[in-house]
């Protein structure tokens, strides 16, 4: 049985071309405009086995995860850097913009970033990370009196995309993406 990739063992060279090949051929069809991710078809334009495909990624969402991989730890850094920002409500004002971001751009790492479960251990670490220095921020935040008691870092995740979902529910106007986005900087503020 072949290894899954990101679980930290080698994959032969035969099947890491195949495993990339898959990768390309979701990409472009992303790219294209189909996100539908059928891995069945997939599996035919990349020129492999359907069986092929099912060993690397199980389900679309493994998928999703493997082309997210990239933007996710690009977030998991951003969320760093805002957490060591001097100014701690400066760090976090652009960790939400750049996230809200790469979710409008990018609906399969939105899937991913909302996803309550994930196919690869990578996946979950990357999580793990992101949620470590989003709660370093929000202690600074919250000791700082910039932000209310009481959120958490999953709470930060749901309410970016919830923000995500109001600005693709209309016709996707940068314009509502920074109103929402105001709203919920304001909401994360301490009552008064």
């Amino acid at each position: 049985m072949t290894p899954k990739a990101g679980q930290g063992t080698a994959l032969r060279a035969d099947a890491a071309r195949n495993r990339a090949r898959v990768l390309r051929v979701a990409r472009e069809q992303l790219a294209a405009g189909d996100d539908s991710l059928q891995l069945n078809t997939i599996a035919r334009l990349a020129g492999v086995g359907v069986g092929t495909v099912y060993r690397h990624f199980p389900n679309r969402h493994a998928l999703l995860e493997a082309l997210s991989a990239e933007r996710f730890q690009q977030l998991v850094t951003e969320a760093q850097n805002a957490a060591a920002d001097e100014d701690v409500l400066a760090g976090l004002h652009r960790l939400l913009r750049f996230t809200l971001g790469r979710a409008l751009d990018d609906a399969g790492f939105a899937a991913v970033l909302e996803s309550a479960g994930d196919a690869e251990a990578q996946t979950s670490e990357m999580k793990a990370e992101l949620d470590r220095a989003l709660e370093e921020l929000l202690d600074r935040a919250r000791a700082a009196g910039a932000v209310r008691h009481g959120l958490e870092a999953d709470d930060i995740r749901r309410l970016l995309c919830g923000v995500q979902h109001a600005v693709r529910s209309g016709d996707g106007d940068p314009r509502y993406a920074e109103l929402y986005l105001d709203v919920l900087l304001q909401g994360l503020r301490p009552p008064r």
